[in-house]
This record gives C-alpha cells, structure tokens and sequence, in this order.
C-alpha cells in the first residue's frame, strides 16, 4: 500500500501545486487566458461545477456537495479495494492516481465551489472548447489503470484451487 499512497500523494501535490501556480501565480483567474504554446497549449480560465464536460452543473449547493460525497465514496472504495489487491503494483499506480486526482478536485469544491480548469489543447484546425487540469488527466489514467490492471493475477502468484 505504500506505493499506492506515495502515487496517490504526488498526484494530490502535483495537481494543487499546478492549479496554485497558474489560477493565482500567474493571475490566469483574472486573466482569463494565456497562450503558451498555441493551440497546442494554452491556459483558459473555467470554473466547472459539475462533472466531465460541465454535465450537472446547475451550481446549486445540493449538486455540490453531491459530488464531493460521491469523489469521496469512490475514493474510499478504491482504497477499500486497493488493500485486496496483493502483488499488484501496477493496480496501486493506478488507484494512486485515481484518488490523488479526486481528492484533489474536492479540494477545489470544497475552497472555491467548482473545480479549477486552465488546461486546453487543439490541434489540427479543431478548437477545443473545454478546460481540464491535471487532476482531470490522472482520474481518467487512474480509471483506465484500473479496467486493465486491477484484478488481475499477478505472474509470479499461482491462483489457489476451489474448494468443492
């Protein structure tokens, strides 16, 4: 569980740290937007108060707390299912970054009441419209990890036989 709780730790850090840095060092929340590499990358100003895509958020203090309950019940049974998975290291990175990237993105519920997003990436003549941040690209790693890592049998464990 350590390297579960180190992944999970550094990615909590990383994504605060990042929001911290650009949202206020740089000023991007009266900014709006800065180009940085652009449309590669540039950092957009958004407030999401829902989910993915800004789906469920009609702002009210219900939907918020809503979704802090349910990124705080999700990354409590991650962690719940993390401490059966023996041997598997590539489920813990997995879940680490999974939690990590929740909890992070309750913080910013909880202290602003929506989630800090200044990522947005186009290319190739398609404008995208949306913002995301580094919590956002770790819950979706940490997710994907875990549909192709977690439960699986470890190699160098035999699975043990059924009792009939």
């Amino acid at each position: 569980m350590r390297r579960f709780w180190t992944i999970a730790l550094v990615t909590f850090g990383i994504d605060q740290i990042s929001k911290y840095l650009v949202v206020h060092w740089l000023d991007l929340i009266n900014r709006g937007e800065i180009d940085i590499f652009p449309p590669y990358l540039v950092f957009r100003m958004a407030w999401n108060r829902g989910v993915n895509f800004g789906l469920l958020s009609n702002g009210s203090d219900l939907a918020r707390w809503g979704l802090i309950a349910l990124a705080l019940a999700i990354s409590a049974w991650v962690i719940w299912w993390m401490t059966r998975e023996r041997g598997n290291w590539k489920g813990r990175i997995a879940g680490g970054l999974l939690v990590g990237g929740a909890l992070g993105n309750v913080i910013d519920r909880v202290l602003y009441g929506a989630v800090a997003d200044f990522l947005n990436m186009s290319c190739c003549g398609i404008e995208n419209p949306y913002a995301f941040n580094v919590a956002d690209i770790t819950v979706f790693l940490g997710a994907l990890g875990l549909v192709f890592f977690a439960g699986t049998q470890p190699k160098d464990e035999k699975p043990t036989p059924r009792r009939r």
